[in-house]
């Protein structure tokens, strides 16, 4: 029986880090880092990210700050407030809450974001820096699943990785973050499952991630005896959350696997706090 990899023992331990460190900063530095939120209309996923990010910040010294825009701003509006931000010394990082209007192009006003200020870690010389092998911030999930394949104590060296989904966000940073730790990785997506050969890579993963989007993707037999399971995938199933893999199979055959929910989750939003403080130091 698997051991579950549960994200907020891990957030709690890293918390406690990044509030010593912040801690320690503002004694230096005379000041403490700064988040800036900026979201354009009402959306109720957005509110609750947005109180869960206040209150996270807020309890490590991150000064928090929202900047809200009517959802009748359009591109040009929401293009200055980007580069206000960018501007001011007193903000260390910017995160552009999604979603947005459909007049508003999120891509375009992202990439805007400083990638000094990228509290999201998507900006492209941040990407950039993860191909390289020298980055100190990420996409929040893909650091999240690190953290949560380091907290195991197994090496990733040598290891066979299999990452189910290629995503901007997750599965392409991924698999770059996966080979930075020479772990052996093969990347699957939509046509490997039009091919009918998912199973036939699964099988093989010593290290498997999966981040879909769609409940019971891989099934629970597929799981290599022994391997460490991390499931990305939330998807609501009629009175139920479930992951993108067969939980109650595939944990009798691995190693350590994580809850859905509970395993990622409770992590990216601390990834994001670390973000913004190692973005602070950046700047100092």
């Amino acid at each position: 029986m698997a051991k579950l990899l549960e994200g907020k023992t891990i957030a709690e331990r890293l918390k406690a880090a990044i509030e010593a460190e912040i801690s320690s900063l503002k004694a230096k530095a005379g000041r403490s880092p700064g988040l800036v939120a900026v979201q354009i209309g009402e959306n109720p996923s957005s509110e609750v990210y947005v109180k869960n990010q206040k209150k996270a910040a807020e309890a490590l010294g991150i000064t928090y700050e929202l900047k809200k825009l009517p959802a009748g701003a359009d591109q040009a509006g929401a293009e200055d407030i980007i580069r206000q931000l960018n501007a001011d010394p007193s903000v260390s990082a910017v995160i552009l809450q999604l979603p947005v209007p459909k007049v508003i192009d999120a891509k375009k006003l992202s990439g805007m974001i400083s990638p000094g200020k990228d509290a999201e870690g998507m900006h492209p010389q941040n990407l950039g820096r993860i191909l390289l092998g020298k980055y100190s911030v990420g996409p929040c999930t893909a650091m999240a699943v690190m953290e949560l394949l380091a907290s195991t104590g197994v090496k990733l060296y040598g290891k066979e990785a299999v990452v189910v989904g290629h995503s901007e966000i997750v599965g392409k940073p991924l698999s770059l973050m996966l080979l930075d730790k020479f772990a052996t990785t093969t990347v699957c997506h939509i046509a490997t499952g039009e091919r009918g050969v998912l199973a036939e890579h699964v099988k093989r993963a010593e290290i498997l991630i999966v981040a879909v989007g769609k409940p019971g993707v891989v099934k629970g037999e597929w799981v290599k005896d022994g391997a460490i399971v991390v499931d990305i995938g939330i998807n609501r199933q009629l009175d139920r959350i479930v992951g993108d893999v067969e939980f109650e199979s595939a944990e009798k055959r691995a190693s350590f696997i994580t809850p859905v929910p509970g395993g990622v989750g409770p992590l990216t939003t601390t990834m994001l706090m670390k973000n913004t403080v190692e973005l602070f130091k950046a700047g100092l």
